[in-house]
């Protein structure tokens, strides 16, 4: 879930690597293909798909310390959206729906910003499947990606939490941002692993979704506007988020003092939570898009 629009413009990877063995001919675009019908300022779901596989070859093919430090931002930048969700819904008296759509909307802003601002975001960066479906990039090179942005999504979320704690943010309120940090550990933390799986399929078709949309539009206002919505609503269902994750379990754990059964299920959470983002991301949103929009074409 990134800085894919920049890339794809702009990363010579990306030029090199998916238009200089083709004939001219293969490479023409229909206008039908490029503009949405009915909205002419957004990409059409074809092109959509073609921006989304160029932009997974130039991530995958990043230098890792660029790709390193772009993903601690992007564990930053998901963690000050938790932590805005958390201070949203701390005494809200709106009722559980509304409070959870209130709160998925300040959510966003983690997604807002690692898409405009510009970061790599392990969720987000499932939709690479398509790459690699595409024969473009390696596996190797797909998972090399993996690690790097999920270790950098893992220290930047660690440092905001280590930021907030010392802030002590959790006092704010008069302690109410604390009781609603264990409450919302409380509950991840008591799922069962098949909810916890299904639950994490269902988060992340829908971040990539997010991503997806972002990829239609042409500019920041759009691409603020084509993120809000799905994430607004995984959040204010209860899917569960790899990264977010990142971000509440360990400061749930700091204000236990790192209790032990807390710290061994916020790991197994997290594990179990990050399987299931792949499966959603890959799967449901980069397979299935690639089978009806790049199966067929000479990069394919």
């Amino acid at each position: 879930m990134d800085n894919w629009a920049q890339d794809v413009q702009t990363d010579p990877a990306v030029m090199s690597s998916s238009f200089r063995a083709e004939p001219p001919a293969l490479r023409r675009v229909e206008p039908s293909d490029t503009l949405q019908p009915g909205f002419p300022d957004a990409y059409a779901p074809p092109e959509i798909a073609r921006r989304v596989r160029d932009v997974g070859v130039a991530k995958a093919r990043r230098d890792a310390a660029s790709t390193f430090v772009l993903a601690v931002l992007a564990g930053a930048f998901i963690g000050l959206g938790a932590l805005l969700f958390t201070v949203v819904v701390t005494g809200s008296t709106l009722g559980f729906g509304a409070t959870r759509l209130l709160g998925g909307f300040a959510f966003s802003l983690g997604l807002i910003l690692v898409v405009i601002a510009g970061a790599e975001l392990f969720t987000g960066n499932n939709l690479l499947a398509m790459a690699w479906a595409s024969r473009l990039v390696t596996f190797r090179l797909v998972l090399r990606n993996w690690a790097i942005v999920y270790a950098g999504n893992l220290l930047g979320s660690l440092a905001t939490v280590a930021l907030v704690h010392v802030g002590r943010v959790d006092e704010f309120g008069g302690g109410a941002v604390g009781q609603t940090v264990d409450a919302i550990a409380r509950h991840k933390l008591g799922l069962g692993v098949p909810q916890m799986l299904a639950l994490a399929v269902l988060c992340n078709g829908l971040v990539c979704l997010a991503v997806w949309l972002s990829m239609a539009a042409r500019s920041v206002a759009d691409k603020v506007l084509a993120i809000v919505f799905p994430i607004a609503a995984f959040v204010a269902i209860g899917f569960e988020h790899s990264i977010a994750n990142m971000f509440f379990l360990p400061w749930a754990a700091v204000l236990h003092g790192f209790d032990g059964a807390v710290v061994a299920g916020a790991v197994r959470n997290i594990a179990v939570v990050t399987l299931g983002n792949i499966l959603g991301g890959t799967f449901l949103v980069a397979g299935v898009y690639w089978l009806a929009y790049l199966r067929a074409t000479p990069e394919a």
